[in-house]
């Protein structure tokens, strides 16, 4: 990739609506109990992709995970790849994370960073469609989370019991419910 090519642009929009998402639902919810520290000391990047063909986001993740390589966690700890005008349907957007998979291996980034997938139609499999469990990983556009491994051990050696996480947040999702969830964005301008 060339110096002069900048893969992003910058969709205030799309960037706030991201935010609210982590803020609300992800730190909010304590769906990610690392989430609060790293965003409240301004480590996470938000990026929007304008990708509108696979192809294109694979080259946009590549620069985003050469930027995560060589940018030290204390600056930047994690990345939100945000690509609202590609793999909108969620089957293809699955499909999808066997190139991101492949990306990290092709870096030599396998054990150095991992990939988290968000969706706004996530599902998990064996999921209805509309199941609340699935509102965990559902975010308000399609969206890659780079996290580096040595953070997420680092952070989940700090927890008493870090493999309950999934199993509380399945909980707290049920009692929440859909209008719960729906509740989260009554007052969004942007929802």
């Amino acid at each position: 990739m060339t110096e002069e090519r900048c893969p992003f642009h910058g969709d205030e929009a799309v960037v706030r609506a991201t935010q609210r998402w982590v803020e609300r639902a992800v730190i909010g919810l304590n769906l990610c109990p690392f989430a609060r520290g790293v965003e409240q000391q301004g480590r996470i990047r938000y990026r929007v992709s304008d990708a509108d063909t696979p192809d294109k986001l694979k080259v946009d993740l590549e620069h985003e995970l050469r930027f995560l390589q060589q940018t030290p966690p204390e600056q930047v700890d994690t990345t939100l790849l945000v690509h609202p005008d590609v793999l909108d349907d969620f089957l293809d957007y699955n499909d999808f994370l066997v190139v991101a998979d492949r990306c990290l291996s092709e870096l030599g980034l396998d054990g150095v960073i991992q990939i988290a997938s968000f969706h706004p139609r996530y599902r998990f499999e064996d999921s209805g469609a509309d199941d609340i469990e699935n509102y965990t990983n559902r975010a308000p556009y399609p969206t890659l989370h780079l996290l580096r491994e040595r953070s997420i051990s680092e952070a989940v050696s700090r927890l008493q019991n870090p493999e309950s996480i999934y199993r509380r947040n399945l909980q707290r999702m049920r009692e929440l419910g859909i209008d719960g969830w729906d509740a989260l964005w009554a007052d969004d301008p942007d929802a």
